[in-house]
């Protein structure tokens, strides 16, 4: 499916309405939205360097939009409406085109009423593959979904609920992997496999334990990260982040392992049995590397970085901010906004920049969730470096493009901003992104070289 070829046809996505075997047989299918008729919307694979170029085709009722979750692109590429594009008009289509600068595991979805959009189905993998890959068996991707589903196994209606809002999110009742709830998921004893995990449910954050495997964390957010464990052995992956794992099959033919999502106590849930098959690959666990090449981004200049407070607010028994603030989150409060980035929620089309960052310069975020719920906290255009967590440096300095921050949790992330243009800043809680936690960072070209 790669596109390389810029002088050939563009990929065509087309959003519209229509049927998805979420549940197995004897169930019949589920109206969704989606893309090209496949939830989720087709893969799109290319290689590093390659120029992108879809053709997104709006067959919804309704405008819509394609942001490229995690994608270095142009400002006018990023697919926010209202502020880097118009909507796309019901019937209407719009070029998509940019370079793949960096490998790794990404996604697209809307960025229009995205709580319902991508609710019911709108997202698809984009894999940038690196030209010179990490040696594996199979390369696999898992779009991770939850879905609010009905009795009658319909998707329920109650999009942007206020209590969804002000709490956790919507949070689904079946949870799928590449749009089904698989049984059972076949791999070879002895096998190398590389799992590409895409969180793409609105607020369900998934804790994966792969019991008596030891998968290997080798990238965040698409971006390669010191090959390592995950802590407590459990893959934990908020809203819209991506984890790239190396992963030995080390069972014997015939075996079974569950795979189980631990991160919701006292709502654990078997995902699916990987089982092996007859054969046997190899006897013993290759000796491959697992080091992924870098990408080639900036790194932040400690030395000469901004620092900014960033403090998150709101939702049900959360700590208000003290002092000047106070007043005027009360009147928004009134309003029906939930959720606040430094006293301010964001709900019209006209934002005013949270802040304003001369291009080429440093800076750091220290975020102060004030809140009583997690947030994975999204930055268009850039990837940056979590640097510390509640004072204390990170051991890997890893570079993600949305951090889940724990109630109460302090971080720090540092990135050059280099990318100009305006770009949101986010919770990917996509209830919580439209009850108010969104703001822009707008990055200022100068005369700086990039």
């Amino acid at each position: 499916m790669a596109m390389a070829d810029p002088t050939g046809d563009p990929f065509v996505l087309r959003a519209a309405s229509g049927q998805a075997a979420l549940r197995p047989l004897p169930y019949g299918p589920t109206n969704v939205w989606s893309y090209s008729g496949s939830v989720p919307g087709p893969e799109i694979r290319v290689r590093q360097g390659d120029r992108i170029r879809v053709l997104a085709q709006n067959g919804l009722d309704e405008g819509t939009t394609i942001h490229w979750h995690g994608i270095r692109t142009p400002n006018s590429m990023d697919g926010v409406p209202f502020l880097t594009q118009d909507p796309i008009p019901v019937a209407g289509e719009f070029l998509y085109e940019f370079d793949a600068l960096d490998a790794g595991t990404f996604w697209y979805h809307p960025h229009q009423r995205s709580s319902e959009q991508v609710g019911r189905g709108l997202y698809g993998p984009l894999i940038v593959e690196e030209a010179d890959p990490i040696r594996v068996d199979r390369d696999l991707t898992w779009m991770l979904d939850d879905w609010r589903m009905t009795r009658a196994g319909q998707l329920s209606d109650d999009f942007g609920n206020r209590h969804d809002a002000m709490h956790g999110g919507r949070i689904g009742n079946s949870v799928t992997i590449n749009g089904e709830i698989p049984e059972r998921i076949s791999v070879q004893s002895g096998e190398r496999i590389r799992l590409r995990l895409i969180n793409a449910a609105n607020a369900r954050i998934f804790g994966l334990d792969f019991g008596d495997f030891e998968p290997v964390v080798v990238a965040l957010d698409g971006q390669p990260v010191t090959p390592h464990a995950p802590d407590g052995g459990v893959v934990v992956i908020g809203p819209a982040m991506r984890v790239d794992l190396v992963i030995d099959m080390t069972g014997k033919p015939g075996e079974a392992v569950t795979v189980t999502d631990v991160f919701y106590e006292g709502l654990e849930y078997r995902l699916v049995d990987l089982v092996y098959g007859p054969d046997r690959l190899r006897d013993s666990v290759p000796d491959w590397s697992m080091d992924l090449p870098p990408n080639p981004l900036a790194e932040p200049d400690m030395a000469s970085a901004a620092r900014h407070q960033i403090v998150f607010n709101g939702g049900m028994m959360g700590q208000m901010m003290m002092g000047s603030g106070m007043g005027s989150m009360m009147d928004q409060m009134r309003e029906g906004n939930m959720w606040f980035i430094n006293g301010e929620a964001a709900t019209g089309h006209m934002m005013d920049p949270l802040l304003v960052l001369p291009q080429g310069t440093s800076h750091v975020f220290e975020m102060d969730n004030r809140t009583a719920w997690h947030h994975p906290i999204h930055f268009h255009g850039h990837s940056f470096r979590v640097i510390a967590r509640n004072g204390q440096p990170t051991r890997y300095r890893e570079w993600q493009d949305t951090v889940l921050m724990a109630p109460e949790e302090r971080v720090e992330i540092a990135f050059a901003a280099d990318n100009p243009g305006d770009w949101m800043f986010h919770c990917h809680i996509l209830e919580h992104q439209a009850a108010g936690m969104m703001g822009v960072i707008r990055v200022e070209p100068g005369t700086t070289k990039t």
